[in-house]
């Protein structure tokens, strides 16, 4: 039964990964993701069925467009290979249960989110907010979160980053942080808890500065450079629902030994 699900699981992230590249593409157009069917986004005729196999079409077509040839984006096999993988991830550490089901919608909106913002740098309305009404509904079913814990993660999360934009908005009389990520830190405490919210906060902050800091150099861009933060909340949050209370109890731990 273990080896089914996993197989499963695999199959499942795949096809939903597939459908996650809709959402990523239309969303920030406006345009709908039901209607119509996939296309080429370049001679715009429709993808068969056979060529819509999420990963496998793409080898066999060596990752061009049956019709017009043109290259297919790497970033269609690339979400459905991680949205397959993270659904794995989460069989291996939930198994079959509520959490599995719930956590898997929360890493797909993730995904879209990450891939939205940093092509567009904004996170979409539509997915944020009923993310976060979703997220504390799913509080009810998960196991290792409660009603209480969700809510006061929605309001530390998203209280948090609003203090932290506005101090800086105020200091700097710039914005520095967008909305976007404060309706999505916001979403993601719906989800983890306010246990998991410092945790996420300082990962996300530290690997934004790192990479912020090695994109300035390699591109040679000055300190006023912004990137989108989005991303960065969002593998803090992968990271936390995968091993993060695993990792602050061995941090804990550490820090008990050295004293």
């Amino acid at each position: 039964m273990m080896l089914y699900g996993y197989i499963l699981s695999g199959i499942l992230g795949a096809i939903i990964g597939s459908f996650l590249n809709v959402c990523i593409y239309r969303l920030p157009k406006k345009e709908s993701i039901i209607f119509p069917g996939s296309q080429c986004p370049f001679c715009c005729k429709p993808i068969r069925l056979y060529d819509n196999i999420p990963i496998i079409s793409y080898l066999i077509l060596k990752g061009k467009c049956r019709f017009c040839r043109k290259a297919i984006s790497l970033k269609y096999p690339l979400v459905e290979t991680l949205n397959a993988v993270f659904y794995l991830l989460l069989f291996y550490k939930f198994g079959w249960s509520w959490d599995t089901l719930a956590y898997g919608l929360f890493i797909s909106v993730l995904l879209i989110i990450s891939f939205i913002d940093l092509e567009h740098r904004i996170i979409p309305d539509e997915l944020s907010l009923p993310g976060i009404v979703v997220g504390f509904a799913a509080s009810f079913l998960i196991k290792q979160l409660t009603p209480l814990s969700s809510l006061l993660g929605i309001l530390l999360g998203g209280g948090f980053l609003f203090l932290v934009a506005a101090g800086y908005e105020k200091l700097m009389h710039k914005e520095g942080m967008g909305g976007g990520d404060i309706k999505l830190i916001a979403m993601i405490g719906a989800f983890v808890g306010w246990q998991g919210i410092p945790f996420i906060i300082l990962a996300s902050s530290l690997l934004g500065a790192v990479i912020g800091i090695v994109f300035m150099v390699v591109e040679k861009k000055d300190t006023q450079y912004a990137i989108p933060f989005g991303p960065f909340l969002s593998f803090a949050a992968m990271l936390y629902l995968y091993i993060g209370p695993e990792l602050m109890r061995w941090y804990l731990a550490l820090g008990r030994a050295g004293g």
